[in-house]
């Protein structure tokens, strides 16, 4: 063989072998990259909850400027001390309600369970429930059962104090945030990625202030209710409700539950009456509050919200779970821009953008 040939085939089987190796670095950075995330998944999960809230500020903010001729840092530090004003507020004047009415309800748990248990025919259940916390203790000491409780509780309060925090620096500049994420797209996909976090901001902005509203009208209303139909704590259990209507399809199941088990304690009628208010009230967000409030909001199949909300509890746990709604509008979103829209030239709606963007696509068709 030639000394061209050998060099030409050398060439050959470098390239060869460069291209094998940039391939498995390639590889090997998916991998770790997709072990990172799968095992920073909490703190994930915390920094979009942290986007929700500077979003929610970031929307204050914005109602400021229109109304007021506060420009926009002040009405950022405006808006900051209304929602900060709206919770002392809350519970300086209702929090002492709020904190009687959950203190009777769990000195009433053991008659209540007492009284279920009863009218379903079981005997004694506190010498069974007894049984079942002494043989808990034998297998776990006090000391290691309260700490853990401890660090449960902490665990919590850190995670809100991280999300309350960081949400406040994002609504302050999220420019910054913003064009850090885009340089880790090519030039050339640059403008692409912009228009989708700008169209998937929108999504959530809508999502989130109805959501909230939702939220609102439902404790109110379930709070109303209760104390129409004579059932104790019913602030406390319409704030339970409110809580839980942020997360999606079993959030109304699991809040009607406390209140359906302190009207079965007065009487079966009671409790009837109670699941019926529960049913009314679904019924009225459902129908009448979510189609007025969420007209421009993306509107997300429901049997996609309900295999939503299982998969990401099992994929992310309990917060999985609570954030499933915002995340499927994220995912749901990126899908009919990108895909449906921009691949498939597809004609579809999106959030915020009917009125603009319908006319210029009907003009270049």
């Amino acid at each position: 063989m030639s000394e061209g040939k050998k060099q030409i085939a050398l060439d050959g089987g470098l390239i060869h072998w460069s291209f094998f190796f940039r391939l498995l670095l390639l590889a090997l950075g998916v991998v770790a990259a997709a072990f990172l995330i799968w095992n920073l998944t909490h703190l994930l999960l915390l920094a979009f909850g942290a986007v929700l809230f500077g979003m929610l500020i970031r929307a204050l903010a914005d109602a400021f400027s229109r109304h007021t001729p506060l420009p926009t840092t002040p009405s950022l530090i405006a808006s900051t001390i209304v929602i900060i004003a709206a919770v002392i507020g809350f519970g300086m004047l209702l929090g002492s309600q709020i904190q009687t009415q959950f203190s009777e309800l769990i000195e009433r748990l053991p008659d209540l369970v007492q009284m279920i248990a009863g009218r379903f025919g079981i005997d004694n259940p506190q010498d069974t429930l007894m049984r079942e916390i002494e043989e808990a203790v034998s297998q776990a000491s006090f000391l290691s059962n309260f700490a853990g409780i401890s660090s449960t509780a902490l665990g919590i309060v850190s995670d809100l104090v991280i999300v309350f925090v960081a949400g406040i620096y994002l609504a302050a500049d999220p420019g910054i945030y913003r064009r850090g994420l885009l340089l880790l797209f090519p030039r050339s996909n640059r403008q692409e990625a912009r228009d989708t976090l700008e169209v998937v901001g929108a999504s959530l902005r809508l999502w989130l202030l109805g959501q909230l509203l939702g939220m609102l009208l439902v404790g109110a209303l379930s709070a109303a209710g209760l104390w129409l139909l004579g059932v104790p704590s019913a602030l406390a259990l319409g704030l339970i409700a409110a809580l839980f209507e942020f997360i999606p399809i079993l959030g109304p199941i699991l809040g009607a539950i406390p209140a359906i088990l302190t009207g079965f304690a007065e009487s079966p009628a009671t409790a009837l009456w109670v699941i019926g208010l529960y049913v009314l009230i679904q019924q009225i967000e459902g129908n009448l509050i979510t189609p007025m409030i969420q007209q421009r909001m993306v509107k997300v199949p429901p049997a996609l919200t309900i295999f939503a909300v299982v998969g990401f509890a099992l994929l992310l746990g309990p917060l999985g779970a609570v954030f499933a709604m915002p995340l499927l509008v994220v995912v749901f979103v990126t899908v009919k821009k990108l895909w449906i829209r921009e691949t498939l030239d597809e004609d579809v709606s999106l959030p915020g953008d009917e009125a603009e963007t319908a006319p210029a696509r009907a003009e270049q068709a």
